[in-house]
């Protein structure tokens, strides 16, 4: 009888291996979910201050009665708001820009202008990061700024 009490206590090394693949199994499902999270917080981040800058650069042509241009570098992944210094995006991301011909400055730059009326020339601009994209959409007549998410 004291053999059969010894034996039912405790647990056996399979039953301990078995736990410890599920937890192993169970944090990198948490670790992959998390850094997904993360790189989406990334570009969300990112395009919201690039939308600021935009949003910056209309106002700056209302209050000032002329117009001005935020201006991209899409070699760098840089963009620079007027009176302000060249921001760059977080490695790994990427700048793509369609605008009016008249305000591309080079074959990898280029801008939105807005006038004193608070139009603009209009375009969107997509920041990428794999298949994630976030495209901003300026529109010509209003100047009004739009964020959207795009892809997975």
């Amino acid at each position: 009888m004291p053999r059969a009490a010894a034996r039912t206590r405790g647990f056996t090394l399979i039953e301990l291996m078995a736990v410890i693949l599920l937890i192993a199994i169970a944090m990198t499902i948490i670790s992959v979910s998390f850094s997904k999270s993360l790189q989406a917080a990334k570009i969300r981040g990112a395009s919201r201050d690039l939308v600021a800058a935009l949003r910056y650069t209309r106002g700056q042509a209302i209050v000032k009665g002329k117009s001005q241009a935020l201006v991209l570098n899409l070699d760098s992944n840089t963009y620079t708001a007027p009176g302000k210094g060249a921001k760059q995006l977080p490695k790994g991301m990427a700048l793509r820009l369609t605008t009016a011909d008249i305000e591309q400055t080079g074959a990898n730059s280029g801008g939105i202008r807005f006038f004193p009326d608070g139009s603009s020339t209009g375009g969107h601009i997509s920041v990428l990061q794999g298949q994630r994209e976030w495209r901003i959409n300026v529109a010509w007549l209003t100047g009004d700024i739009e964020l959207n998410e795009r892809g997975e």
